[in-house]
């Protein structure tokens, strides 16, 4: 009878010993990022960054573009420099005034 309630109380203890570890698991599992997470999150990233390399290559193109005008009006004596195209902004050289 004693070696029964012995195996009994050891199947118990096992059970609740296997609960714990297996939730536990869970736990780390969920804290784990997965392979598609990851790169679901690079893709998302990488989208943003040409987002902005597209905007600043626009940019920098309409500058050049305005630089040369400008250029071009102020090589001919008497020109009116041309006016700067309305979405490019010289935010950045308001200081130089």
């Amino acid at each position: 009878m004693a070696s029964a309630l012995g195996v009994a109380l050891l199947a118990l203890l096992g059970t609740i010993y296997t609960g714990v570890t297996s939730r536990a698991a869970a736990r780390e599992q969920t804290r784990v990022p997965t392979f598609e997470s990851i790169t679901a999150r690079l893709d998302k990233e990488r989208a943003e960054m040409e987002r902005e390399i597209t905007d600043l290559k626009r940019s920098q193109r309409m500058l050049l573009s305005y630089v040369r005008d400008l250029r071009e009006a102020l090589r001919r004596t008497g020109a009116e420099p041309p006016p700067p195209p309305p979405d490019l902004d010289l935010s950045p050289w308001d200081d130089l005034n």
